[in-house]
């Protein structure tokens, strides 16, 4: 897995969040890979899928976003930056996703990445399957987050179990489109950790991201 692309959505350079994603983007590179990143608050990325997606119309009188999604894939109607993303999301062989957990869920902005990138025709759809018979069984991803809650939180507390709360993700964003899913790797609540503690985090996810080869996925279409 030499070729990766990595989707950051934190606002802030200067977050943990960020210092994690650039201690991911440091491992790879240091270990040969091809890095590609797509830093959506750095290059405003718009979160809304729309008209403004498609060179051309198949249908001017009732849009159907899904349908026009089709009909930019085959004829090559998608406009930048969409292609631009589509492009990189097929080089890759790992997609990671950088965020932290607002609302008990993405944020926004990546959350249109998803909306947009993942396009009817492309992703899914249109002949092509899903989960088990998805597009893309020969790719891996797997999420870098942070939280706002501690752990305890999460396990056992009021916020709920975090495998039902990043199950749209898992199962209904990488898995859909067929991809191998690695378990995430989580900072809880590292605004209110010590620096020691967060630096220890980071030593945490370089052994997380050493060991990715020999990982039990969540799931996975591959023998």
């Amino acid at each position: 897995m030499k070729k990766k692309l990595i989707v950051p959505a934190h606002p802030e350079d200067k977050s943990f969040c960020s210092s994690l994603k650039n201690r991911a983007i440091e491992y790879f590179k240091s270990a040969g890979a091809e890095v590609r990143i797509h830093d959506l608050y750095a290059s405003s990325f718009n979160p809304v899928g729309d008209k403004d997606d498609f060179i051309e119309l198949k249908k001017m009188d009732y849009f159907k976003y899904q349908l026009e999604q089709v009909n930019a894939y085959e004829n090559g109607l998608f406009k930048e930056p969409i292609q631009a993303h589509m492009d990189d999301f097929e080089w890759c062989d790992t997609l990671i996703f950088s965020f932290p957990l607002w609302w008990f869920g993405l944020p926004a902005i990546l959350k249109g990445w998803v909306d947009r990138v993942f396009a009817m025709g492309f992703a899914y759809g249109n002949g092509k399957g899903v989960y088990e018979n998805g597009a893309f069984p020969d790719k891996t991803s797997f999420i870098i987050m942070t939280t706002g809650g501690p752990d305890i939180a999460y396990n056992g507390g009021k916020n709920g179990n975090l495998d039902d709360i990043l199950f749209p993700m898992h199962h209904g964003m990488f898995y859909f489109v067929g991809m191998t899913v690695l378990p995430p790797f989580i900072s809880f609540s590292p605004a209110r950790k010590t620096q020691e503690e967060r630096e220890d985090d980071l030593n945490k996810l370089t052994e997380y991201l050493s060991q990715i080869k020999h990982t039990e996925p969540i799931y996975t279409n591959r023998n």
